[in-house]
């Protein structure tokens, strides 16, 4: 589940995943990197599905209403493969401001999982967790539901402080693979690091 799904109000409104790198969108070097590791690739995003054209992907808006945050885009992502894909027992999320996000991170993480014997499992690098970046497994859908409708629960570090999380961890040298693109410095940054031969 590719989460597109916020107001990029840091940005400067719009879909900041539909801004140019370096000639692509940052959804487009998303999709590069991430389909190699998945079954099936979805984004979640609200609005007029038709601005999303160009991915080839099916978009899928949150179940929880009035922009809930990435949180609803795991649950939205857990409810579709349990309708779509009932053979899946994990979800992984990404997140799609993030140009430069690892080529193995699904493998990765559901490694972790096995290794700690964890419920689910999260991305970590230079000593910062990245909870948007992990997988869920498919049968905790009903749990998340209720957390967020009856609750008003919205952080995802606080649903995954509920469970055994499992970490990842991923080297930052030579660029932290979860630099995102939040503001247009950030963007221009990115720029830089690929003109400079940084990253691909």
């Amino acid at each position: 589940m590719l989460l597109a799904g916020g107001l990029s109000r840091r940005m400067g409104g719009g879909d900041k995943t539909l801004r140019l790198l370096a000639g692509h969108s940052i959804l487009d070097r998303v999709i590069d990197r991430v389909r190699p590791q998945v079954g099936t690739l979805i984004l979640n995003a609200n609005g007029d599905p038709a601005r999303f054209a160009g991915s080839n992907l099916e978009v899928v808006a949150d179940g929880v209403p009035d922009y809930a945050g990435p949180l609803a885009g795991v649950l939205t992502g857990l409810d579709w493969a349990a309708e779509h894909a009932p053979g899946a027992r994990w979800v992984a999320s990404f997140a799609t401001d993030a140009p430069f996000q690892p080529t193995d991170l699904v493998e990765r993480l559901l490694a972790a999982v096995e290794r700690d014997g964890a419920d689910m499992a999260c991305a970590r690098s230079d000593g910062r967790e990245h909870p948007v970046f992990g997988v869920w497994p498919v049968h905790l859908r009903h749990d998340l539901r209720r957390a967020m409708v009856e609750e008003g629960l919205r952080k995802v570090d606080v649903w995954t402080a509920r469970y055994r999380l499992a970490v990842a961890e991923f080297d930052t040298d030579p660029v932290d693979p979860f630099f995102n693109t939040n503001r247009p410095d950030d963007l221009a940054e990115a720029e830089r690091l690929i003109a400079d031969g940084l990253v691909a």
